[in-house]
């Protein structure tokens, strides 16, 4: 029965893995996102035997069925990635409130993958959604007491990660951090505690350091997405199940 749950899960996740990468690549252009997809190249509308997640670019050789033009190798990348990420999830939570915030995180992440790495934007949109889910789910998960002290890490996060912005930006003389990047911060708070969500911070700027030296010094690019990288280690310190507890022990207090 495990298996049959694991496979339902990535079933699940590439498929919406598909409508997480259409929501990343239309909503900062402010296209509709349940309009019909469109081969690129010879804007012939696809059917549904073009849009299996998976199996249609497997099929199809990655080409577009009509003019035999290459098709996005995003798509497969999010669907795969997302399935594999909802089965994860399933593996390492079953049927809990973790799970939903487990989910609701992945969602996250994939979207913001997408319109971070394309755009370099975070939408306001999917941070609100995200931050009203979460917030309904610690109600239910934790009641409003819980729920209310979320609601002020969420806000205690946002402060720090803005007082960061503020730093970096007399520093360097010019802006050093998107705005979506500090509102996500709040985001973030919804579901970990202070001291999670700040180690969130220290842990997404490591991982950001070797990609952003690596652009600045093959581009010159001295502006990086670092929204992925803060939810990346979002994700992996929930995955973990790592608590504030164990790091304290682990500095020795």
């Amino acid at each position: 029965m495990e298996v049959l749950y694991l496979i339902i899960f990535f079933i699940l996740g590439t498929i919406l893995g598909t409508i997480y990468t259409l929501i990343g690549l239309r909503l900062p252009n402010n296209e509709k996102i349940l309009t019909k997809r469109k081969c690129k190249k010879c804007h012939q509308q696809l059917i549904y035997k073009d849009l299996i997640p998976l199996l249609s670019y497997i099929l199809y050789k990655g080409r577009c069925r009509y003019c035999r033009g290459k098709i996005d190798i995003l798509f497969p990348y999010m669907e795969f990635f997302t399935g594999l990420l909802f089965a994860v999830s399933y593996y390492n939570f079953g049927f809990s409130y973790q799970l939903l915030i487990a989910l609701g995180m992945i969602s996250l992440l994939m979207i913001i993958v997408v319109s971070d790495l394309t755009y370099l934007i975070i939408p306001d949109e999917v941070l609100i959604v995200a931050s009203i889910y979460f917030f309904l789910i610690q109600i239910l998960s934790l009641g409003f007491k819980g729920a209310f002290f979320h609601l002020l890490t969420g806000i205690l996060l946002f402060t720090i990660m803005y007082s960061v912005m503020l730093i970096g930006n007399k520093v360097l003389k010019k802006e050093s951090m998107g705005g979506g990047d500090i509102k996500m911060m709040f985001v973030f708070g919804l579901v970990l505690d202070p001291l999670l969500g700040t180690l969130t911070i220290f842990l997404g700027s490591l991982l950001a350091l070797p990609m952003s030296l690596y652009l600045m010094k093959k581009n010159n690019e001295k502006v990086i997405p670092f929204g992925p990288f803060l939810l990346l280690a979002f994700v992996f310190i929930y995955f973990i199940k790592i608590t504030s507890n164990d790091i304290i022990g682990l500095l020795g207090f």
